[in-house]
């Protein structure tokens, strides 16, 4: 049975006549998660988990037609029972399940294990057929525990206080942002680009705590940002912004900052490997665990880890995607290649 086929507008599912993650209008897309790789102007309607409903609002519309679910309320689709499943990956993120007929498929998105303390965690859900991520689909790939990663950040902030230097990190807005704020909650004020304060309203409104922070107005007078700890999205490295903090020690949190020389790029001080994406060990947990007959590759290093997945025993293609990346990797990968 072929309950999902990829066509040039997204993941199809025929009989249930609807798309996942579709990066062309369709009339009904079930999305995985709020980042922009996956989450798409132009749907006629839109049906994903209650978390991420508001950061749908936020980044498309309030006016777009959207429908949430919680995890594991099934809904039925022309036959097909679809329900979405715990993705780990940022606030509101699922596996969308499939089944039909007693034959089950599971869209995975971006996801991760490890337990970040804010979004749901991940959920193990056994299928016929999974399709993964696998971003970070390389040996190399190996993240700290979130607690010893988070001192690390912890001491950094310390070590700059001691050097009357200004900590400023770099993270993504959605998802990455927010767990440095988790991790540094206790070393100092925090202080973010208003973007992310934006997205932050989305926390709230599902009822997930952040810690305080401010907003400054960069374009005044920043010298209140002394010592402290600020935190801004990619895009802004090496602008005027940074360059208005004063005495900035910079660092880069991204999952791409495991590679060594990653950490040398333009100028900034420091590389934390802090990644909202399995690495490799998990992604091979997880594909392992679901017990899938076949396993469909996509978003990342498709070529080495479908190769992998072969040559152990576990049937696997690759499946190409218009949006291979989301923005944080997008921003990150392709400055320092």
């Amino acid at each position: 049975m072929k309950l999902i086929t990829f066509t040039n507008k997204g993941i199809y599912c025929p009989q249930g006549n609807f798309y996942i993650d579709p990066w062309r209008p369709v009339d009904l897309a079930i999305i995985t998660h709020g980042h922009a790789d996956h989450a798409r102007w132009g749907m006629k309607k839109y049906l994903c988990h209650h978390f991420t409903k508001p950061i749908l609002h936020q980044r498309i519309g309030n006016d777009i037609q959207c429908q949430s679910v919680e995890y594991g309320e099934t809904i039925t689709l022309n036959g097909v029972k679809v329900s979405l499943h715990p993705a780990g990956h940022i606030i509101g993120s699922a596996q969308i399940r499939l089944e039909y007929k007693g034959y089950v498929s599971v869209v995975s998105g971006d996801y991760k294990i490890q337990n970040d303390g804010l979004s749901t965690p991940f959920e193990l859900v056994k299928c016929n057929e999974f399709v993964t991520e696998s971003t970070f689909g390389l040996p190399i790939y190996h993240w700290l525990e979130v607690e010893d990663l988070n001192k690390k950040l912890q001491n950094w902030v310390l070590l700059n206080r001691e050097n009357e230097k200004t900590s400023v990190f770099i993270g993504y807005s959605l998802g990455k942002a927010q767990r440095i704020m988790k991790a540094v909650e206790n070393v100092g004020k925090i202080h973010v680009h208003y973007s992310i304060g934006k997205l932050n309203e989305a926390f709230k409104k599902v009822g997930i705590n952040l810690p305080s922070y401010e907003i400054p107005d960069f374009r005044e007078n920043t010298k209140q940002l002394q010592n402290e700890i600020v935190i801004v999205p990619p895009a802004l490295l090496d602008s005027n912004i940074i360059k208005k903090i004063p005495n900035p020690a910079v660092a880069i949190c991204s999952g791409w900052m495991q590679v060594r020389g990653a950490r040398r790029w333009r100028s900034a001080d420091a590389g934390f490997a802090m990644s909202d994406h399995a690495d490799w060990n998990d992604l091979l947990e997880v594909v392992k665990a679901t017990e899938a007959e076949i396993v469909h590759v996509t978003h990342g290093q498709t070529e080495v880890f479908s190769k992998y997945l072969n040559e152990i025993g576990i049937k696997a293609d690759i499946v190409e995607t218009l949006y291979g990346d989301d923005d944080e990797t997008e921003n990150i990968q392709n400055t320092i290649s």
